[in-house]
């Protein structure tokens, strides 16, 4: 069970990290809307988070019923592997093979 847990929090970081990736990409092509400037303007910073606002949402936006379905699968799996603790009364994090305590703290 906390295999598939591993699983399905990797899917949701892994889902993360492609929008943060899609957003840095497009970082230079929203910064390049500098019509004004040549008319003596500077740029506007406002304008452009804005548009990296506005993009940052469309972006989340589609992948949300995925990230939404992921996080209520993640929920359900936590409440089964905390049910199976408090039913078989394992430790919250178990202990390694070759460890110097045993499971129920005693040294071997």
């Amino acid at each position: 069970m906390e295999a598939a847990r591993r699983q399905t929090q990797h899917q949701l970081e892994l889902i993360d990290r492609q929008i943060t990736r899609r957003m840095t990409a497009l970082i230079p092509l929203l910064g390049r809307r500098h019509a004004g400037y040549r008319r003596g303007k500077p740029p506007e910073p406002v304008a452009f988070l804005e548009r990296y606002r506005s993009n940052l949402a469309a972006l989340t936006a589609e992948r949300q019923p995925e990230v939404d379905a992921l996080t209520r699968k993640l929920a359900r799996q936590d409440a089964a592997i905390a049910a199976m603790r408090g039913h078989r009364r394992l430790p919250k994090h178990p202990v390694r093979c070759g460890s110097a305590v045993s499971r129920e703290g005693e040294r071997p």
